[in-house]
């Protein structure tokens, strides 16, 4: 993925380029989590008419991760790997890596998506 910005950045964008949620960051000593985007620079012409479709499941799926809805998750990975101009591949894999990870455990009402940063 070549661009990724935070939340005021990604207001700012959304005009003009498709702009997607990805995770969310505590850092060390900073009270406010960060929000992080990516900007989807390129597309080819002959997806362009998906691209509502694309950017829905993306979310849909970045929500259902929250939720530990882990089977909706896979489903939704299989259908975004090779999307975006394979420009989130790279975040796609170490997502589906992260749910592998998680999936033997089933919900935790203690897990939260946020990834601490020192």
């Amino acid at each position: 993925m070549n661009i990724v910005v935070g939340e005021e950045n990604a207001q700012h964008l959304r005009d003009r380029y498709t702009v997607l949620s990805l995770d969310t960051f505590r850092v060390a000593g900073r009270d406010q989590l960060i929000k992080s985007f990516c900007v989807v620079e390129t597309m080819p012409i002959q997806e362009i008419k998906q691209l509502d479709q694309w950017r829905d499941l993306h979310e849909n799926l970045m929500l259902n991760y929250q939720r530990q809805n882990w089977n909706y998750c896979e489903q939704a990975l299989e259908h975004l790997q090779g999307k975006w101009n394979r420009e989130l591949d790279s975040f796609y894999i170490d997502l589906a890596a992260r749910i592998q990870s998680r999936k033997p455990h089933g919900v935790d009402p203690a897990w939260t998506p946020v990834i601490d940063r020192k």
